[in-house]
C-alpha cells in the first residue's frame, strides 16, 4: 500500500493508456464501454467491450465515451476510468495524482470537463498538459530550447498539429479528420463501389493490411467478408491497395492542406526552425504506409515518424509524472501551484 501514486493518462478516442510513475505504461485498453440498456449497467470496458462491438444483442451497446478527442459521454467515461484505475497493475493508495493529456484548441468548458472527469474518477490533483507538448517530450525533443518543432499526432478521433517552442504551444490546429474518419471513408467506398456492407472492425483491418498514402513497391490485397447490399446475403470480396489509396486521397489531402495553413500562421523565425528540424509524426495514423512521404512531398520538409508512435503521448505524460517539479512549467497555472505546494 502506498500513500500516493502519480499516473499519466492518455485518454484517446481509440485507446486509453496509464503510465505509473517509476513503472512505465501499465494499462493499455481500448476506450470502449459496453452497457446493458435493460438494466442500465456497465457490462464491460476495454478489450472485453471491444470484442462486443457490432456483435451484441439489441439491448447491449458498445460505444466510445471519448469522441474526436473530447469527452462525449461524461458518465460512461468516468465509469471507464474508475474501472481501469482498479487494474491489477495499479497499486492501491490513499492519494492519486494525474497528469492528463488534453487536445489543443479546447474551450475552457472542455478543459474543465477533462479535469472534472478525472477528479470524479478518484484523483486528488489533476494536471492538464497539451497533447502536442507531451508528444514532443515522448519523441525525445527538448521543448525547453528556443527552437521550434512541428509535431503531428494523428490519432483515431483527431489529428492534432502544433508548433511547440520554449515549453509552450505557439500555434496549433485540431482536425476531426483522423483514423476513425479514414475508416468511415473505407466503409462508404466499399458500400458504394463494391456493394458490400462492412463494419468498423473490417474497415480498420483494410486500412492496416492494405492501406497506403503513396504507391508502394509491393502490391497488397485483402479478402473481406460482409453483407451484399442487393441480396442481403453474406459475400466475400478482394480489396487491393490501389483502391484503398484512392478512397483515402481526400482526407489525407485535407490534413496536408491544414498543415500548410498552420505553417503559414507560424512566425517566420520559427518557420526556419521547422525547415531545419523537420516535422515529427506520431499516433496510430502515422503508421499508414507512405503518409510521411506524402506530407514530405506536399510540404517540402523532411518528415520523421517517431519511434514507437502509438505510445508517444503516454511516454511524454510519464516523463512529467516521473519528475513533476522539473516539468512544472508545462502545467497550467492552477496546477503548477499545486505542484509547488505539494
Amino acid at each position: 500500500m502506498a500513500l500516493k501514486k502519480v499516473i499519466g493518462i492518455d485518454l484517446g478516442t481509440d485507446n486509453t493508456q496509464f503510465y505509473l510513475k517509476g513503472k512505465g505504461i501499465v494499462v493499455d485498453e481500448p476506450s470502449i464501454v459496453a452497457s446493458n440498456m435493460r438494466t442500465n449497467r456497465i457490462v464491460a470496458v476495454g478489450s472485453e467491450a471491444k470484442r462486443m462491438m457490432a456483435r451484441t444483442p439489441v439491448h447491449i451497446t458498445a460505444e466510445r465515451p471519448i469522441t474526436h478527442g473530447i469527452v462525449g459521454d461524461f458518465d460512461l467515461a468516468r465509469e471507464m476510468i474508475q474501472r481501469l484505475l482498479k487494474n491489477k497493475n495499479l497499486p492501491w493508495s490513499w492519494v492519486t495524482e494525474v497528469v492528463q493529456s488534453v487536445p489543443t484548441d479546447l474551450t475552457e468548458v472542455e478543459r474543465k470537463s477533462f479535469e472534472d472527469l478525472v477528479r470524479e474518477s478518484g484523483a486528488g490533483k489533476v494536471y492538464l498538459v497539451d497533447q502536442p507538448l507531451l508528444a514532443a517530450l515522448g519523441s525525445g525533443l527538448d521543448v525547453y530550447q528556443p527552437t521550434a518543432y512541428l509535431v503531428i499526432d494523428i490519432g483515431a478521433g483527431t489529428a492534432d498539429m502544433a508548433v511547440v517552442s520554449m515549453n509552450g504551444v505557439v500555434v496549433s490546429r485540431r482536425l476531426k479528420t483522423a483514423g476513425a474518419h479514414l475508416n468511415d471513408e473505407i466503409i462508404r467506398a466499399v458500400r458504394d463501389e463494391m456493394k458490400l456492407h462492412i463494419g468498423e472492425p473490417t474497415a480498420e483491418a483494410i486500412k492496416i493490411a492494405v492501406g497506403s498514402a503513396m504507391p508502394q513497391e509491393e502490391q497488397l490485397a485483402l479478402t473481406i467478408r460482409g453483407r451484399d447490399v442487393t441480396t442481403g446475403l453474406p459475400k466475400e470480396l478482394e480489396v487491393r491497395d490501389a483502391q484503398v489509396r484512392l478512397w483515402l486521397v481526400r482526407p489525407l489531402r485535407f490534413i496536408a492542406e491544414n498543415l500548410k495553413d498552420l505553417i503559414e500562421e507560424t512566425p517566420p523565425e520559427l518557420t526556419g526552425d521547422i525547415h531545419k528540424n523537420g516535422i515529427y509524426m506520431c499516433g496510430g495514423g502515422s503508421l499508414l504506409r507512405g503518409i510521411d512521404d506524402l506530407i514530405e512531398r506536399e510540404i517540402g520538409v523532411h518528415v520523421k515518424v517517431v519511434e514507437d508512435p502509438l505510445n508517444c503521448v503516454a511516454r511524454g505524460a510519464g516523463m512529467v509524472t516521473d519528475d513533476l517539479m522539473t516539468y512544472a512549467q508545462l502545467l497550467s497555472n492552477f496546477s503548477r501551484e499545486g505542484v509547488e505546494k505539494g
